[in-house]
């Protein structure tokens, strides 16, 4: 299974991402390209221990099931549901948040937060993390057909 650990999955994301522009648009969801930029810069800066979330109540029933679920081969399934501060609505200049996510993505070259609490998911060790990381960005990528 992918993930964002390895240097390769990581060019490639970078690559699509590149590949983004300002008139891009979504197969899915309500989001704009530079909303669905951002919403995937603050899931990296979660990751990469730049913010911190506590588990919701929902997560700490049901977080351990989820995260075996989304663990498995198949891509992330279109309009599932976002943790609510993860939603943008806010009017954002395109060049810079796609600027800032290429740099979050690279910082995964020297990932330090093993063990960071997911808002549903809770605690994360490293392998899941790689592993949802990748499939985070791929699944929005794909949103905008890239």
């Amino acid at each position: 299974m992918k993930s964002i650990f390895d240097t390769a999955t990581r060019e490639e994301l970078i690559k699509r991402i590149n590949s983004l522009n300002e008139n891009s648009s979504a197969q899915w969801g309500k989001m704009n390209v530079s909303q669905m930029i951002r919403h995937c810069s603050q899931w990296d800066e979660m990751a990469l221990g730049k913010k911190a979330y506590k588990q919701s109540f929902i997560g700490k029933l049901f977080g351990k099931m989820g995260l075996k679920d989304m663990l498995k081969e198949e891509p992330i399934k279109k309009n599932l549901p976002t943790v609510p501060s993860f939603k943008i609505k806010d009017k954002l200049d395109f060049t810079e948040e796609k600027k800032k996510w290429i740099a979050l993505v690279e910082e995964y070259n020297h990932f330090s937060n093993s063990n960071f609490i997911h808002p549903f998911f809770g605690l994360m060790t490293k392998e899941p993390t790689g592993i949802i990381a990748y499939k985070h960005a791929d699944h929005h990528l794909r949103q905008f057909n890239c």
